[in-house]
C-alpha cells in the first residue's frame, strides 16, 4: 500500500479518469477506478472543492470521514470549469483522458462546452460517465436526487422496517454507493467495448435506476402478480427460519434455509417435534407461521450463549452469526485477515486508516496506493503534465481558474 503512482501492473494502468464527481456516487465511482490502478485527477472547484469536504462532524485534523471514505486513489486539482479558460484546461487534459465521470444534474456539462459530445469531438476515444438522481431525460430528469430521496421513491424503504411501523432507511447511502459501483461497471464495460469498436462511448445511470435494479425478487414478484411486498423486518421475505433470533445474551441471525438445514436445526435444538408439525412441514408453511416459530427457536436458544450457539450451529453446518456494531466488525479477525482495514501516510493526519479492496485479483491485483488528497494538492503537477508552463500557471492562478493548493490555503487561514 502507498506506492505512490506505480500501478504498472495493475488492471487500469495507463487509464486517466478526470473526475468531476461531487458527494459520493460519482466519487465512488472513480474510486473504484482508481483501486484498479487508473489515474484518477479529481478536478475541484477552487478553494472550497467537493461538497464533500464539509460533509461532517466528524472531521480529522480538518479532512471529512464522508470524503475520506470516497476519494482514495486521486490526485486533486483546483479549476473553475465555469470560467471560459477553466474549460479551455479542462478540454486539454480531456485529450489525454480514458475517461470522464460527473454527477451533475442533467444539461449542466453541455451547457458549459464540455458534455459527451464536446468532448469526443475533441477525443473520439473518450468515455464519458454521466450520473444523475432521475435518469438523463424523462418527466423527473431535472429533479434534483438525493440518496434518501431515491431510497424512498425506489420503493426500497418500503421493505426495509418492520410490517405496521414507519418507514426505514438502509443504514449507508445505499443508493449512491452502489450507482456508484454500477457506473464503475459501465466504464469497464466501455473500456472493453473501445478495444473492439475502437471509440469510446456515453455510459449513463442514476441513483433511480440503480436502487430500482437492485430490487431484486421484491420487484419481479410484484411484477408478475403477487402484489407489492410488505417489510419483513429482521427475517428473510421469502425463506424461513432465516432471520434475527434471541439467545441468552443477545441476538444473532440464522439461516436455516433448504429441508436439509431445517432438519438439522431441528436436531441441534432438540425440537424434531417440529418436523412433523404441519405448521412448519414446507417453507411456505414456516413462512407463513415465521412469527411464532422465530419465538419458538429463541426459546431453545436461551439455554446457550452467542459465542457458543455460533460454534454449535456453523459446526452443523447452518449459517449462524452475532450482530456486531461497526466497531467490532472493524476489528474481527476475518475482516482484519482479508485486509479489509488499511493505513497509509496522510499529508494532513499522519497517518489514515481507510476500508482496503473487496475484490482480490491473483494476477493484477489492485492497491490503496494515496491516500484521499488534500484540495489542490496536486494541481501544478498535473497541469504540468499537459504541458501548462510556469507562466501559465501564474496567470491562471491570479484569474482565479486554478486555486492556490494547501499552502497558500494554509497562508490564507493563517
Amino acid at each position: 500500500m502507498g506506492d505512490g503512482l506505480q500501478a504498472e501492473h495493475m488492471p487500469l494502468a495507463g487509464i486517466r479518469v478526470l473526475d468531476l464527481g461531487r458527494h459520493l456516487a460519482g466519487p465512488t465511482c472513480a474510486m473504484w477506478l482508481g483501486d484498479l490502478g487508473a489515474d484518477v485527477i479529481k478536478i475541484e472547484k477552487p478553494g472550497e472543492g467537493d461538497d464533500g469536504r464539509a460533509s461532517g462532524p466528524p472531521f480529522f485534523d480538518g479532512q471529512s470521514a464522508f470524503f475520506l471514505a470516497a476519494n482514495r486513489n486521486k490526485r486533486s486539482i483546483e479549476l473553475d470549469i465555469k470560467q471560459p479558460e477553466g474549460q479551455e484546461v479542462f478540454c486539454r487534459l480531456a485529450e489525454t483522458a480514458d475517461v470522464v465521470v460527473e454527477n451533475f444534474r442533467p444539461g449542466v456539462m453541455d451547457a458549459l462546452g464540455i458534455g459527451y459530445r464536446a468532448m469526443a469531438e475533441r477525443n473520439p476515444r473518450i468515455i464519458y460517465c454521466s450520473i444523475s438522481g432521475f435518469g438523463a431525460d424523462g418527466p423527473y430528469a431535472d429533479r434534483p436526487g438525493l440518496d434518501q430521496i431515491i431510497q424512498g421513491v425506489s420503493g426500497l424503504m418500503s421493505v426495509t422496517g418492520f410490517e405496521g411501523g414507519e418507514p426505514v432507511r438502509v443504514g449507508i447511502p445505499i443508493a449512491d454507493l452502489l450507482t456508484g459501483l454500477l457506473a464503475a461497471y459501465g466504464v469497464l464495460a466501455a473500456l472493453q467495448a473501445r478495444e473492439r469498436i475502437g471509440r469510446g462511448q456515453h455510459v449513463q445511470t442514476s441513483l433511480l435506476e440503480g436502487m430500482v435494479g437492485m430490487l431484486s425478487f421484491q420487484a419481479v414478484r410484484y411484477l408478475n402478480g403477487a402484489g407489492a411486498p410488505p417489510p419483513a423486518g429482521n427475517h428473510h421475505p421469502l425463506n424461513a427460519p432465516y432471520g434475527v433470533f434471541r439467545a441468552r445474551d443477545g441476538y444473532l441471525t440464522i439461516g436455516a434455509t433448504g429441508e436439509k438445514r431445517w432438519r438439522k436445526l431441528c436436531e441441534v435444538l432438540g425440537a424434531e417435534e417440529w418436523l412433523d408439525d404441519p405448521r412448519f412441514k414446507t417453507n411456505g408453511d414456516r413462512y407463513r407461521n415465521r412469527e411464532l416459530l422465530a419465538e419458538l427457536i429463541s426459546e431453545r436458544l436461551q439455554a446457550r450463549t452467542i459465542d457458543e450457539w455460533e460454534s454449535i450451529l456453523n459446526e452443523a453446518g447452518i449459517p449462524c452469526g452475532p450482530i456486531y456494531g461497526i466497531d467490532q466488525a472493524m476489528e474481527h479477525p476475518q475482516v482484519r485477515h482479508r485486509q479489509m482495514v488499511v493505513e497509509l501516510p496522510h499529508p494532513a493526519m499522519g497517518t489514515v486508516r481507510l476500508l482496503g479492496l473487496p475484490v482480490k485479483l491473483s494476477e493484477t491485483p489492485g492497491a490503496i496506493r494515496l491516500a484521499p488528497p488534500l484540495l489542490g494538492q496536486h494541481t501544478d503537477e498535473v497541469l504540468r503534465e499537459i504541458g501548462v508552463t510556469g507562466d501559465e500557471l501564474r496567470r491562471l492562478r491570479e484569474r482565479g481558474v486554478i486555486g492556490c493548493g494547501p499552502a497558500g490555503q494554509a497562508e490564507a487561514a493563517g
